[in-house]
Formats: structure tokens, C-alpha cells, sequence
């Protein structure tokens, strides 16, 4: 691919290139981003900040926020929303994940960094922060700082950790309901050690698994279809969801579990599981989980493993 000023990209990079151009700043990028210090940016970024509100009237923050797509309110119940997110924390609890509230920011590339998420969705912030876009990523920090800080161990038992957490995305949604902006999850993380024969994989995807077929019949009296599909990242990949689709029907012949073919996903490892779920005469496709690698590069150990998972709230009260 052609590259244009400074290496950036010509393909959907074309404006910058004209404000380089137009300022006569040719290298204006490759200086801030290389050159200077991260606390040296933040300075010079809070003053061009302070100067660009300073000269804002009311009327121009008004109309800021009347078309800005970001701010706006969300149409769902509130105290709906407050009262589903304590029920799901308190079933989660139960079976031993952890409530954790955690911040509305991150560290800058929280989710670009160790996964393949484009860092222009994400709303980047000073101070080395980012807006939380997936919540599921500073779980994965707050784990690896734990272990390695000796906080917390996740073998022979591993962590298990719940939240909900509003995110907001930078990326385009379609102007229907239920597509926000912002929006609430819930999410879940479990971080341990390879047990060999997958044991740790098998067990993890079944707490999951099992917490939202209980979530789900006791919230809203639905039961829930659990459809898999293979990803790569295992040598044995074929082997992993085999013996993952046994180990659930062994624990509950019950649930529907369907594997359907793969699709181009690189964001899972191993195998990928899509939470199906009927309410009021609607199907959701309501949340998905899967492998991921994250606390194995950012411990630098091969043996580490993390299953995350996440459901979308706002969609299930409108």
C-alpha cells in the first residue's frame, strides 16, 4: 500500500494529508507521536485543549451537543438497566465471579495493542487514556497486574471476575434500536494456566455457558441456543471444539449447543460461542465469547489463558 506524509497510509487518510499540507507541517505527525516525551504531549495537547474551550460560547457548546452522536442520553429505562445489571453481578457472585468496577478509561491502546482492534473506534484521551470501548481488555490489565504483582493467583485456581460497564465506540452504527453509541454489557473473564487436554478450556466455556442459561431463565424466563464455530490459534482446533461440544452436553444434555460453520474472525482463539436467546417473541443474538491470548502477551508466558465473554444490555429493556 502507498504510503503518504510521513508513512500514513494514502487509503482513507487523504484528509490529513491535506491539513499537513495546509499547515506547512510536513513532519507534524512523526514530531508529536515520536519526538516528544508522552508527559512533554499531554502538556502541549491540555494547552491547545484549554484555548479551543476558551474560545467556545454557550450557544457553539449547545450545538456541540446536539450534534454530537456521542453525548446524547440513551432511550433505555434506567432503573430497568441498574436493577438487570445488579441482578446478573449478584448471580455472578454466586458462582464465584467477582464483582469489579472498574474506571471509565484505560490506558491509550488497551485494545489495540494486544488486540486487533482499530484504534480510530476508539475515543483516545489525555494522559496516556482512552474511553473504555471494551471493558473486557481492562479486565485482562487489571488480571496480568495481578499476577505479576503477586495480588492475585490464577493457578491451580483461576480468576474469575464480573462487571458492567458503558462503553462508547468511535465506529458507525445503523440508526436503529438498539444500536448506541454507548451501551452497557455485562462481561466475565476467567484467567488460569494450561491444565493440558484442554481442561481448563472446557470448564471455562461451561461456567459461562451455564451462568447465561441461568441468567437468562431467571431474568426473563428464556432458555438460550449456544452456536460455536472454530477460529484459529490451536493446532488442534477441531479437537478443542470436539471435546468442548461433549464436556457441555455431558454437563447439561439439555441445552442446545449447534456448531456452525467458521467465519473470517480473528479477534477469538480456538473457538468462538454465540449466545442465542428468545424474549417477548424477539431473537436476540444477545452476546459471544471466546479464547484470547492477552494475559499470554502481557505475561510473556505461553501457558497463560483467558476466556472472555460479554452480553449487550440496552437491546434486552427496549
Amino acid at each position: 500500500m502507498e504510503k503518504g506524509i510521513d508513512g500514513v497510509e494514502d487509503q482513507g487518510r487523504g484528509e490529513l494529508n491535506r491539513i499537513l499540507l495546509e499547515l506547512g507541517h510536513r513532519e507534524l505527525v512523526a514530531l508529536l507521536a515520536e519526538e516528544l516525551s508522552g508527559a512533554d504531549f499531554n502538556t502541549l495537547m491540555l494547552e491547545v485543549f484549554r484555548r479551543r474551550a476558551a474560545d467556545k460560547r454557550p450557544s457553539e457548546l449547545l450545538r456541540s451537543y446536539r450534534e454530537n452522536r456521542f453525548v446524547k442520553p440513551a432511550v433505555v429505562d434506567s432503573l430497568a438497566l441498574k436493577r438487570l445489571e445488579l441482578a446478573l453481578l449478584a448471580i455472578a457472585q454466586e458462582r464465584g465471579y467477582a464483582p469489579v468496577q472498574l474506571s471509565p478509561v484505560a490506558p491509550l491502546g488497551s485494545c489495540s495493542v494486544v488486540a486487533k482492534a482499530d484504534q480510530n473506534k476508539i475515543i483516545s484521551a489525555l494522559r496516556g487514556t482512552e474511553v473504555v470501548a471494551d471493558v473486557t481488555n481492562l479486565l485482562a490489565l487489571h488480571i496480568a497486574d495481578g499476577v505479576q504483582s503477586g495480588a492475585l493467583r490464577n493457578h491451580p485456581e483461576p480468576v474469575r471476575l464480573s462487571t458492567t460497564h458503558r462503553h462508547v465506540r468511535a465506529q458507525k452504527f445503523p440508526d436503529l434500536p438498539g444500536f448506541l453509541t454507548h451501551f452497557a454489557l455485562y462481561a466475565m473473564v476467567t484467567a488460569g494456566r494450561d491444565s493440558g487436554s484442554y481442561g481448563f478450556e472446557k470448564e471455562a466455556v461451561w461456567e459461562h455457558v451455564s451462568m447465561y442459561r441461568d441468567m437468562f431463565g431467571e431474568q426473563f424466563g428464556a432458555e438460550i441456543e449456544v452456536l460455536i464455530s472454530g477460529r484459529g490459534g490451536y493446532k488442534d482446533g477441531e479437537g478443542l471444539i470436539e471435546r468442548t461440544v461433549q464436556f457441555l452436553g455431558e454437563r447439561a444434555p439439555e441445552l442446545v449447543v449447534k456448531v456452525v460453520p467458521p467465519k473470517d474472525n480473528a479477534y477469538y482463539l480456538g473457538l468462538q460461542f454465540t449466545i442465542m436467546t428468545t424474549i417477548a417473541g424477539r431473537e436476540h443474538f444477545i452476546g459471544d465469547g471466546g479464547f484470547v491470548d492477552w494475559t499470554q502477551q502481557l505475561l510473556g508466558s505461553k501457558k497463560e489463558r483467558m476466556l472472555i465473554s460479554a452480553i449487550g444490555l440496552d437491546r434486552l429493556l427496549l
